[in-house]
């Protein structure tokens, strides 16, 4: 292990501004909610607080001393993985969710339903058409796109028992046939949806193994039925990501502008905001304003800036600070880590808080009902809407402070785009340089880190210290959802990153391909591939990887990090790595620790099945050498020299 990176200025100074600016301004943010709340439950931190039923609630106390049973007689180690058998399924939900609106929307264009979008990536759908076996040859592109469409559909209604078609087209034949033999092959994402909320109920499944099976399976719904199938479509809707240089952090917003900021996660929205930003510029230009900006927060953010390239603001936990600032006229959000906290904020600066999403509603907020055959109507809506909020703001004499705070970020980081890079070093076989690189040691082996900004380890910078220690040790990072956010402002999705934390062998690789690739300077030690559904790109790299060495995923030098998680979606996505027999390292710890059998399973039996393990920590040196550990156990399991 390198040495500890304690001391190193990670911090964004435009958090502190705020977050002083909104206590002189009489505005709670989550740092004082989360204050008020400690010290939290310590049953609920353990998994062993059960509302199954109306006996309860029960708890099992943590300490020993108290009750060893539930009321209906449920064991610790039930009410664990009940409880987190659930969370995976709220995870899974949510990403199966986002991916069926994208199928529909498919089909919706292909039928011309929906006449504001168009398919933009030809070359994929077809790609993803002769994998599902849709006929293609003489056919219009809208016939074979109305086909795709359905076979994705159809996996929700399916009632035969037969596996889903995007796992059938979309995992490896090794990986398949694994999966296969542990019996976490599913059907229909909606059965086991409702299957897992059934045996969860109270008087249904009593065997711990049982339900930590279904979680396994709830994360390969996850990843197929949700992560997979939503990246595929939006790449097919909205273009496949491309490298572009983007703006980063609070600087993004513009005093002088109509600023949008756009928050959520389905591009579906955003990228029609976005669109009419431009359209209606000589209305703003009219109201006053220099132009319409719109920037992204939390994944809608990395959405925009992957395909358009649209400023990249800031994450979830700072959601409530860019409110803060009073420079913001319109919050328009879909689903997913809408925090009720924000409407109200947004109140006290005259921001108007748009919700567009039925299910995702607020009583202080403006509902716009968005929809794919109106949208262009709705988007043109949103705009005026906050085109009239600057008027507001203009004339009401709101204080506005932007912090200065900047960064900038390399993204686009598709598995395509990732492939065009390194064919710049070899043409006839892209992924060559990275395996010779792995073989070496000149890269000791990848971690993708993943997930959230949690504000119980924000202060201690636990992400961006954890990343520089892997850097440091010749590891190679690539990353997804508001972990970019993070990792952009602190400068480490830039070349200049590779020099300042990069190990020199890492160093080394990244200066070559970059100087090949005609970047003028290094490849960055942190890959931007995108938002939490983008974790498929990570798992389609790394079954390339797998493929052309001819091993399991679960051989790899690799591992997963969700090293400030919040969400069930984590649970979710995480469960899918652990099915694929990765290490999946998290923090804070995941609610199982009442349950010695839980722990048995995810660290000791878990491994020796499918490779797949669990490792809590929650301090950056830990969690690096935790995972440093076993990148080393790997690469000595391969016969590679250790790096």
């Amino acid at each position: 292990m390198g040495n500890s990176v304690e001391g190193l200025p990670y911090k964004n100074p435009g958090d502190a501004d705020l977050a002083r600016k909104a206590e002189r301004d009489g505005v709670e943010l989550v740092s004082d909610r989360l204050r008020k709340m400690m010290p939290e439950c310590a049953f609920g931190e353990l998994g062993t607080c059960c509302v199954m039923c109306y006996m309860g609630p029960c708890r099992i106390d943590p300490f020993g001393q108290g009750p060893r049973l539930g009321v209906c007689g449920a064991t610790p180690d039930v009410i664990v993985a009940r409880n987190f058998l659930r969370a995976a399924t709220g995870g899974a939900s949510s990403h199966a969710g986002h991916a069926r609106e994208l199928a529909i929307l498919l089909l919706e264009i292909a039928e011309g339903r929906a006449p504001g979008y168009r398919i933009r990536e030809e070359g994929k759908l077809l790609a993803l058409a002769g994998k599902l076996g849709v006929p293609v040859d003489g056919r219009p592109v809208n016939a074979v796109a109305a086909d795709v469409a359905r076979k994705a559909l159809e996996d929700f209604g399916r009632q035969d028992g037969q596996p889903m078609n995007w796992i059938r087209a979309r995992a490896s034949k090794t990986e398949y046939e694994k999966w296969e033999r542990l019996g976490l092959i599913v059907s229909n994402p909606h059965n086991e949806i409702e299957t897992a909320m059934h045996r969860t109920s109270m008087g249904n499944d009593a065997d711990p193994l049982n339900l930590w099976v279904a979680t396994l399976r709830m994360g390969m719904v996850d990843n197929f039925a949700g992560l997979m199938l939503a990246t595929d479509l939006s790449d097919v809707i909205f273009g496949i990501p491309a490298p572009k240089v983007v703006s980063a952090n609070y600087s993004v917003l513009k005093e002088g502008q109509v600023n949008i900021a756009c928050h959520g996660h389905n591009p579906i929205l955003a990228s029609k905001v976005a669109e009419w930003a431009d359209r209606l510029e000589k209305e703003a230009k009219e109201a006053g304003a220099e132009r319409i900006n719109v920037v992204g927060i939390c994944c809608i953010g990395n959405e925009l800036v992957m395909r358009y390239g649209v400023p990249y603001a800031g994450h979830e936990a700072q959601t409530e600070l860019f409110l803060a600032t009073g420079a913001i006229d319109a919050m328009v959000v879909d689903m997913q880590c809408i925090w009720p906290s924000l409407p109200a904020i947004a109140k006290c600066y005259k921001t108007r808080f748009i919700t567009t999403v039925p299910f995702v509603k607020h009583p202080e907020a403006i509902h716009v009902d968005f929809r794919a055959d109106r949208a262009d109507e709705k988007a043109q809506e949103i705009v005026r809407h906050a085109i009239a909020a600057y008027r507001d703001r203009k004339s009401s004499g709101i204080r506005v402070q932007i912090p200065e705070a900047s960064a900038s970020l390399l993204t686009g980081i598709s598995v395509e785009s990732l492939v065009a890079v390194l064919s710049a070093v070899n043409r006839e076989d892209p992924l060559k340089p990275v395996i010779d690189a792995v073989a070496s040691g000149d890269i000791a082996g990848a971690v993708g880190v993943v997930g959230c900004p949690n504000p119980k380890l924000r202060d201690s910078a636990m992400t961006e210290k954890m990343v520089a220690l892997l850097l440091r040790n010749n590891v190679l990072v690539v990353t997804t959802g508001c972990v970019n956010h993070i990792l952009a402002q602190a400068g480490f999705l830039t070349g200049e990153a590779t020099e300042k934390y990069a190990g020199p062998r890492l160093k080394k690789v990244l200066t070559a391909i970059g100087h090949a690739a005609g970047l003028g300077g290094p490849l960055p030690p942190v890959l931007h591939m995108g938002s939490c559904v983008d974790n498929s790109r990570i798992y389609d790299l790394l079954a390339a990887l797998a493929g052309k060495l001819g091993v399991e995923i679960s051989q790899l030098p690799v591992a997963g990090s969700a090293p400030e998680f919040i969400t069930e979606k984590a649970i979710s996505i995480g469960s899918f790595f652990l099915s694929a027999g990765i290490l999946v390292h998290v923090a804070p710890a995941p609610r199982i620790f009442g349950s010695p059998f839980a722990v048995s399973v995810l660290t000791e039996k878990l491994p020796g099945i499918n490779g797949g393990k669990a490792l809590v920590a929650a301090t950056p040196d830990g969690a690096a050498a935790g995972i440093m550990a076993h990148i080393r156990e790997k690469r000595q399991a391969l016969g590679l020299p250790q790096a």
